[in-house]
């Protein structure tokens, strides 16, 4: 018997992968049953469990699969030569994540919803989350120590508004429609064009009195 190729194995995975998602994306995660998966993809019960064994186990593989393509992004602007603008950083993960999600974007307010059900893939969430607020925190660093952003502000809270805009901007899309990556890079790069400081009096915390 001939063995099957690698390619072909990942080939058959996105295969079900992929039509597992337009089927949640139609009916709801729990409005689809394993047989109208079986039905999208032209799959046989055997083939699907060969490589899934229920519903759940599709959707943490979905979640695998954006959360990775995003935190490529983010080790890629920390490898780069110089330190890259959150504006560039946030467009090239949304952009490569746009390459994963081949299906509508509501799918991924599903996903976050199962996880107050699922705490499997609730701990896949919440260590990618944790995961990319800490590689944040890094390429704040490293703005702070090549002179490009104020030193005085923590790199962890910083790290958790740029991450809360990606996110935001996934809900936006699902739930107003199309937007374009381009919206947030240039409404990001519009914010970091101020370059004012606040007046002293102006500051958090500063006594009104």
């Amino acid at each position: 018997m001939a063995r099957v190729s690698q390619e072909h194995l990942e080939a058959r995975r996105r295969q079900i992968i992929q039509g597992a998602a337009r089927c949640f994306s139609r009916d709801g995660f729990h409005g689809t049953s394993m047989q109208d998966i079986f039905r999208e993809t032209g799959l046989s019960a055997g083939a699907v469990y060969r490589y899934f064994p229920g519903k759940e186990a599709i959707i943490a593989a979905l979640a695998n699969e954006v959360l990775t393509a995003v935190r490529g992004a983010f080790d890629d602007a920390l490898a780069g030569p110089r330190p890259a603008w959150p504006d560039e950083i946030i467009a090239e993960a949304l952009r490569r994540v746009d390459d994963v999600l081949l299906f509508p974007p509501a799918l991924v307010i599903q996903v976050w919803s199962e996880t107050f059900r699922d705490p499997r893939l609730a701990g896949i969430l919440h260590g990618a989350l944790i995961g990319m607020a800490d590689a944040w925190a890094k390429v704040v660093a490293s703005y702070q120590e090549n002179g490009l952003m104020s030193a005085d502000v923590p790199p962890a809270h910083v790290a958790r508004v740029l991450l809360a805009c990606a996110q935001g901007f996934l809900v936006q899309r699902a739930l107003l429609g199309p937007l374009e990556v381009q919206v947030m890079s240039d409404g990001l790069r519009g914010l970091m064009s101020m370059g004012l400081r606040r007046p002293p009096e102006e500051e958090p915390g500063a006594d009104a009195s």
